[in-house]
């Protein structure tokens, strides 16, 4: 195989290896760095043996992914506040033949999904990860992971259950969340408190991510009225940031920034017609590669 040929080869499975390896780690720059690791092992590779170069490299992605959480695991880190997922923009990759798939693409990579992955084991989290987002057969599962198939389907079993159980209900319809999240940044922006708490649920939450380095709220916030104060409260200090819609995590989201640079991502789940989760990541280390979009 020509060196030319090579890169095509890995090129052309890019988006498929970033797409399994961010929603294993949840996080943009590890993601990326376990990709160049693949590319690395796969340029020094025998591919004169590699029959599914496909295969491979999944097999590649996946073990790498699971070792860096297992390290992740062993190192034991405390993160300051609530924790979300680095921003992913989906409109660049994880692109679907139809609109079902897109939905099942997006379901895998929400936020609310990522948050509930970070307590399954890592090879749970593999499995998950191969079977629902990518529709993996058990069969080629296991072989991926060196399991046996009896195994794998005992792992997805529990998986399955765990994220069914944790995963809140939230409506996929884009359009919908669109247009919910204009009216709600316009109410917030207005200061319209009643405006915005009749976009709320009753018992909406508000998870703040600053990791430490920003202003955001130390715990989840809860209920209508918490949420409702607090964002009113926030708008009346963000009167000069720009806002941009970006498509993240499979669904829309509002990019604040201050001149150029990334102040805050907003992000929110909806549910019978109202805001069940507004998501604020202002850490700007999870920021960082939104400057340019």
């Amino acid at each position: 195989m020509t060196a030319d040929l090579t890169t095509d080869v890995f090129e052309e499975h890019r988006p498929l290896l970033m797409g399994v390896a961010y929603r294993m780690l949840g996080r943009v720059a590890d993601a990326e760095d376990a990709v160049q690791d693949a590319w690395l092992r796969w340029s020094g590779a025998d591919r004169a043996g590699v029959r599914e170069p496909r295969a491979y490299l999944v097999r590649i992605i996946t073990r790498l992914a699971i070792d860096r959480l297992r390290q992740a695991q062993a190192r034991g880190e405390a993160y300051p506040g609530p924790w979300l997922p680095e921003p992913y923009l989906t409109e660049f990759g994880d692109t679907a033949p139809d609109t079902a798939d897109r939905a099942v693409l997006a379901d895998t990579v929400s936020l609310a999904v990522l948050v509930v992955l970070e307590s399954l084991s890592p090879l749970e989290r593999a499995v998950f990860v191969l079977r629902e987002a990518f529709g993996y057969p058990y069969a080629e599962i296991a072989t991926l992971l060196d399991r046996g198939e009896a195994a794998v389907r005992q792992l997805a079993g529990r998986a399955r259950r765990h994220v069914a159980e944790r995963r809140p209900r939230y409506e996929v319809d884009p359009a919908q969340r669109r247009d919910l999240t204009e009216r709600f940044l316009a109410a917030a922006g207005d200061g319209d408190l009643e405006g915005l708490m009749s976009l709320l649920a009753p018992d909406v939450r508000l998870v703040g991510d600053s990791g430490g380095k920003a202003k955001a709220p130390v715990r989840t916030l809860h209920t209508a009225d918490k949420v409702g104060r607090f964002l009113v409260g926030v708008a009346r200090t963000a009167q000069a940031l720009s806002l941009r819609f970006l498509e993240v995590n499979g669904g829309p989201a509002v990019l604040a920034l201050s001149g150029d640079k990334p102040d805050s991502l907003f992000q929110v789940d909806v549910a019978d017609g109202r805001v069940t989760t507004v998501y604020i990541v202002r850490n700007p280390d999870k920021l960082r590669h939104l400057a340019d979009r």
